[in-house]
């Protein structure tokens, strides 16, 4: 998701943000409770509240419904249960639209009054604020993207394995399966930006390891007919593409090589893919020879964790369908919950109290398919990658064909941090 096309922008933006918080702090302030509990921002003796940045109108408006209604889902569940430290769960919500003025604006509103992020979608606006979070705010932010530019914050938390090491896991796929083997060509079609450069790195990587040839395509996100980099890859031959780009440009790549004829496996990260996919032309196709990676089993699992949410949420929005956004959106909502744990037990909802809590957290999520590991903000959270197919029969369109594994090209990869 972090794409900076809208990189001028950004950088004016975070020259004007670093340095004005602008803190109101009308959503609690420092102080003690009367059972000894530290306070700070978005913290009263009643309430915790905590934000959500997300997109319900733009580029990735399916993903971040998903996200929010999942993570309205979790506060519900939470708070029926008697809450946190004594204290009701309260989630406030801003659409920015996939806008970065949007995006920036709703932070620079939120934060004097939240205690943190459980959502923040596109990495290039979370960027465009990590010096200012790091410098000052100190307030978690766990985004729902997955570039290695985002490791090293202590405050800044990827949940999964980065695009790079996704895209290791992808290939090793292919390799383990014998679609591509040493000395073929792989394409990689890739948004231009930190998304796609960092999906790169990790094909690169992949590629050296196993002797192969990585020919690259780069596009815009304003690109949505792959027919140019379909034509271009069939000439050089390739064996396999390897896609990290939107929903959109994966479907018109996997439609146009089946209706030209070209016959290749075609692997995507986990953003590259939305179930809505499957209504289209493009559906048959799609369903025929292409895979996703993710750090969570799909919401159409038969497995204990994903089975129980899939149901919970069907409940709570029978009219929306399932993806896995909603995953992503209840598994960032619970790690923010237990950090929210931990620091009561210590006696300090702080934001420092709730950060250092978040680095004691590991073993985390196991429910849907993988560990997570919170130790080390120079790590992503885990390396492991569960690689699924697309199916219309299954609830939320994906089926699981290689559980949870790491490459060893993987487990040896230095992210950029």
């Amino acid at each position: 998701m972090k794409l900076r096309v809208y990189g001028a922008v950004l950088a004016a933006l975070t020259l004007t943000l670093v340095g004005c918080s602008g803190k109101a702090d009308t959503g609690g302030g420092a102080g003690t409770d009367k059972s000894g509990v530290k306070t700070g921002e978005g913290v009263t003796d009643s309430k915790i509240t905590l934000g959500a940045l997300t997109d319900m109108t733009g580029v990735y408006a399916s993903l971040g419904k998903s996200v929010t209604q999942a993570q309205q889902l979790w506060v519900k569940e939470t708070n029926a249960a008697g809450g946190i430290c004594d204290r009701q769960i309260e989630l406030t919500v801003r659409d920015h639209g996939y806008d970065p003025q949007k995006a920036i604006a709703a932070y620079t509103e939120l934060e004097p009054d939240v205690l943190g992020f459980a959502q923040f979608i596109g990495s290039p606006f979370v960027a465009a604020v990590e010096q200012r979070i790091d410098g000052q705010d100190k307030g978690i932010v766990l985004p729902q993207a997955w570039s290695a530019n985002l490791l090293g914050s202590e405050y800044v938390r990827v949940i999964g394995a980065t695009y790079d090491v996704e895209t290791i896991n992808l290939i090793d796929f292919l390799l383990a399966e014998k679609r591509i083997a040493k000395g073929d060509k792989i394409g990689h079609v890739y948004f231009e930006g930190d998304y796609g450069e960092n999906a790169l790195a990790g094909s690169e990587h992949a590629a050296k390891e196993a002797g192969l040839t990585v020919v690259e395509q780069k596009i815009k996100p304003t690109d949505n007919d792959m027919t140019a980099q379909v034509s271009a890859l069939k000439q050089a031959g390739v064996k396999a593409i390897v896609i990290s780009a939107g929903p959109r440009q994966a479907a018109s790549l996997v439609g146009v090589a089946a209706a030209t004829g070209f016959d290749v496996p075609v692997v995507g990260n986990n953003s590259a893919y939305a179930p809505q996919l499957l209504a289209t032309q493009a559906g048959a196709a799609l369903q025929k020879d292409y895979y996703i990676g993710s750090s969570t089993l799909p919401i159409g699992d038969s497995a204990e964790g994903p089975a129980k949410l899939a149901k919970a949420y069907a409940a709570q929005y029978p009219k929306d369908g399932l993806d896995n956004g909603v995953i992503a959106g209840y598994n960032a909502a619970s790690v923010f919950g237990e950090a929210l744990k931990k620091a009561c037990e210590s006696k300090d909802l702080t934001r420092e109290g709730v950060d250092k809590a978040l680095l004691t957290i590991k073993g985390f999520g196991s429910d849907f398919g993988i560990s997570h590991d919170f130790t080390d903000p120079a790590a992503p959270s885990t390396r492991e990658t569960v690689i699924m197919k697309p199916d219309a029969k299954t609830p939320g369109g994906l089926k699981v064909v290689r559980p949870a594994e790491v490459a060893p090209a993987a487990e040896s990869f230095a992210t950029k941090s």
